[in-house]
């Protein structure tokens, strides 16, 4: 037993000693809240951190199948700013106890679910997060791939020595462990170090970007017969196709408004997290979608069908013999895009993951270790496998939208609705009956009674997505999945706490710590600090220092 002990304590986390087994299990040093000298992310930041996530490739290519319905370029335009024009005040309502109190969506959630029925929630999140982190993985693998064609032109005829069952060749899989394997390092960086990471992509994918469009433009001599093409959808069956298109890009966000206190959390100031976050999110998309339909227009134009994917177009520029210049000017931005997936999943998958496994697991992991966690099962699913049945993997992204949404709905009212963004913050980290967070053994089942009904709403409209004949009125609801999740969660958490108040429910709005944890904890930096100096061997007062 002494060796399993040993190894044991050789894989737990830093911690203060003598800690119980219950507090080992609600918090590390990660999961505290974030100390002032990390509070480092300044409006530039959030900027920065917004356009690098949305410049990437999903992103670009997200109008292609609004304008496969039946839409112009433009109406389909439109509904990328309403989506993402809707989801950012709904992330940044999320994100504002992270930014007051500096603490991560795992804690956050601690407020309404409870100190042990956050872990559901946060489960579900990580899950997630893990299952994306593959995909982009998967996908900036093509563009790997594409990169080195353009610098080696004979990788693309790369013998395979992989089974068919493996799903992939070896060229593929090849170039996607090569992505995978540049994604490492980044994940080593603490979330208030990264930010500097996220200031290269919102310089150079523009850069890239304007170059590709300008290129496909002289090649195509004009802008091609997309944006020339009008709509073929009228009256209500327009009307509904711009509904269910502008909520599929809230569907796109909501993962990142269920976690938006992640990164809030390291705010210089609350303000840095509300404003930049809020006109960012949907002006960025807005932009890179459209050079997106622009390029996309004209590639038809030049081939004869619209191309939706960036790296599929580039890879067509290699055929037949292409120049040096052609070739590097392929190699730059198809090196762009690596660069904007890496980004992408670093900041919307990797630190994500590594919060919440961090509070699943708080003993022997911390935020660094969750993100090659992370790693590792993006490696491990094969994600090549889900995205060659596309329909089924944009079925089950839309269902678990409904989960989030809810976790999201609860989460909101109760800041601003119960407590009126009133926190205990010394309770989010006490497991005892009558702390505020404690609610019954730990699990607040309002929250989950709240939760489990914006789910239900949407069931027989998901069975109906899944294929199933279903009314014509849970469909409709379904395809407001965001909305209905969302709401009637939110109205259900709001109306039990009306009949069975909690403990800290207050009357006004007021962002406050009532626990004063912030002084708490500068009080006993400052006498570490004293008891230092002393052992130095002289006293100086807070004045001096």
């Amino acid at each position: 037993m002494g060796l399993v002990n040993r190894i044991i304590q050789n894989l737990e986390v830093t911690h203060e000693p003598n800690l119980t087994i219950t507090e080992q299990l609600i918090a590390n040093d990660d999961l505290l809240p974030v100390e002032p000298r990390k509070r480092t992310w300044r409006a530039y930041n959030y900027i920065a951190f917004w356009t690098a996530d949305t410049f990437n490739i999903n992103m670009w290519m997200i109008v292609s199948s609004m304008i496969q319905l039946g839409m112009s370029w433009w109406q389909a335009w439109i509904c990328v700013w309403l989506g993402y024009g809707v989801a950012a005040p709904f992330l940044v309502l999320n994100a504002r106890p992270g930014a007051i109190f500096h603490v991560m969506f795992p804690i956050v959630n601690r407020t309404s679910f409870g100190m042990f029925g956050s872990l559901w929630c946060v489960f579900n999140r990580a899950a997630m997060a893990c299952i994306w982190y593959g995909v982009q993985a998967s996908i900036g693998g093509s563009c790997v791939l594409v990169m080195l064609r353009a610098m080696w032109p004979s990788i693309y005829d790369l013998p395979n020595s992989m089974p068919a069952s493996s799903g992939t060749n070896t060229r593929d899989y090849m170039c996607f462990f090569l992505f995978w394997l540049i994604s490492l390092p980044i994940i080593w960086f603490p979330v208030h170090k990264v930010r500097h990471f996220f200031l290269v992509t919102p310089i150079l994918m523009p850069i890239a970007s304007i170059t590709f469009l300008i290129w496909c433009i002289v090649k195509a001599h004009g802008i091609g017969p997309i944006v020339h093409q009008p709509s073929t959808l009228h009256g209500s069956k327009l009307g509904w196709a711009m509904v269910v298109s502008s909520m599929s890009c809230i569907s796109n966000e909501v993962t990142l408004v269920t976690n938006a206190p992640d990164f809030a959390s390291r705010a210089r100031t609350p303000s840095a997290a509300l404003y930049p976050q809020l006109f960012t999110i949907p002006t960025s998309a807005a932009f890179i979608s459209l050079i997106g339909i622009l390029v996309s227009s004209s590639s038809q134009a030049i081939y004869g069908t619209a191309i939706w994917s960036p790296i599929e177009l580039l890879g067509n520029f290699l055929d037949d013999n292409p120049s040096k210049a052609t070739r590097f000017g392929v190699w730059f931005i198809s090196a762009s895009f690596m660069l904007a997936q890496v980004t992408t999943n670093i900041c919307a998958n990797s630190v994500s993951a590594g919060c919440d496994l961090t509070a699943l697991f708080p003993r022997f992991i911390n935020i660094r270790r969750g993100g090659y966690i992370a790693a590792i099962v993006g490696l491990a699913m094969c994600p090549w496998n889900l995205l060659k049945n596309s329909n089924e993997f944009t079925s089950y992204l839309s269902a678990y939208s409904v989960f989030l949404s809810s976790i999201s709905g609860v989460m909101v009212t109760e800041y601003y609705f119960v407590r009126k963004g009133h926190y205990n913050v010394k309770d989010l980290y006490n497991a005892e009956k009558g702390s505020w967070y404690w609610y019954t053994y730990g699990i607040n089942f309002r929250a989950y009674t709240a939760y489990i009904s914006g789910i239900l709403i949407n069931v027989v409209g998901f069975a109906g997505a899944t294929g199933r004949t279903v009314p014509l009125a849970a469909t409709r609801v379904y395809e407001l999945s965001f909305f209905t999740g969302f709401g009637v969660s939110a109205i259900v958490y709001w109306a039990l706490n009306r009949i069975f108040p909690v403990i800290g429910a207050a009357d006004t709005f007021e962002e406050i710590d009532v626990s004063g944890y912030e002084c708490t904890a500068r009080s006993s930096q400052d006498v570490e600090e004293v008891d230092i100096d002393t052992k130095d061997g002289g006293y100086r007062s807070a004045s001096e220092r």
